[in-house]
């Protein structure tokens, strides 16, 4: 890549292969391109994607979407990388950073079911598919009566699942849905007070190598920094309490019409031994370290809740 006046040329962005990757990438791809840049695609398939038998969290959690995207920075292959924010690690390896967070879509989760107008309408026993444990402990609090079965592969797989009769119903990111013009699917999309999100759900971030620092000042200009900000204190949340795809935990933060930020969070035993915890905390955050200090206090009323 070079200086082409003010302008960067021949920008190439790293992205995995499934349809909503591409989208994701492609949006990006046609934002740049407005400012006159000229894009390319590098596409790549991520261990993520090739390991479909096993849940994430027991094979090395959602890292493993983003490591060959890493190594394609590191190697010059590509010049950024374009990630679902809820798949990027807490900290990222040395030597790479997030330089943007776009405004953010619909962060809530979707109920998915041919038959089934919402969750209440499940008769008992029936068979929902997710492999997120967050939304395992949260079904459960909800409906302990459910059959709650693993769900992996990319989102047009699991719809195949579904419409082939594995499941009765599946739990998706309304995001995913709505950037693919699927929004008819989804049957009801679940309210943050009664089932809530994942750190970053439905954000797009933007990876780089933290030596681009012509590219930072570019994506800057692409941040929604209201949603970054939001996210920066739903990452910390999960940074703080070691939150990983293992780890059954849920932060979401809005803003309140005061300009507060308020957010809440959520953690469950996956074993069911104990109740799930509810906290939220709410402060100013006009910057990134307010933000993650009000993860971290509302991290710190997690633990004192009981969660572990």
């Amino acid at each position: 890549m070079y200086f082409l006046g003010a302008v960067l040329s021949n920008i190439v962005i790293a992205t995995r292969e499934s349809r909503l990757a591409l989208w994701q990438a492609e949006h990006v791809q046609a934002l740049l391109q407005e400012k006159g840049h000229s894009v390319s695609l590098l596409g790549m398939t991520t261990r993520g994607d090739q390991i479909l038998d096993k849940s994430l969290s027991k094979v090395g959690g959602k890292g493993l979407f983003v490591k060959e995207l890493e190594l394609a920075l590191e190697e010059g292959r590509a010049d950024i990388a374009v990630h679902s924010l809820k798949d990027v690690p807490m900290d990222l390896p040395e030597g790479f950073v997030l330089a943007c967070v776009l405004e953010r879509e619909d962060p809530r989760d979707a109920l998915v079911s041919p038959r089934y107008a919402s969750l209440d309408e499940l008769p008992q026993g029936a068979i929902v598919g997710t492999s997120s444990l967050r939304r395992v402990v949260l079904l459960r609090a909800l409906r302990p009566d459910l059959r709650i079965e693993p769900l992996r592969g990319n989102l047009d797989t699991r719809l195949r699942k579904l419409d082939e009769g594995h499941y009765d119903a599946i739990v998706l990111a309304a995001a995913g849905l709505k950037r693919l013009g699927l929004e008819e699917r989804i049957r009801v999309a679940f309210e943050p007070d009664t089932m809530l999100p994942a750190a970053g759900q439905g954000a797009l971030g933007i990876e780089v190598r933290a030596d681009r620092a012509e590219l930072i000042a570019l994506l800057a200009t692409l941040s929604h920094r209201g949603d970054w900000l939001a996210t920066a204190a739903e990452r910390a949340v999960s940074r703080s309490m070691g939150g990983s795809c293992s780890m059954p935990l849920a932060a979401h933060a809005r803003w309140q019409a005061d300009g507060a930020l308020r957010i809440d969070a959520a953690w469950g035993d996956p074993e069911g031994s104990a109740p799930l915890v509810r906290v939220h905390a709410e402060a100013e955050a006009a910057d990134f370290a307010q933000a993650g200090v009000l993860g971290e206090q509302a991290a710190a009323l997690l633990r004192a809740a009981g969660a572990h």
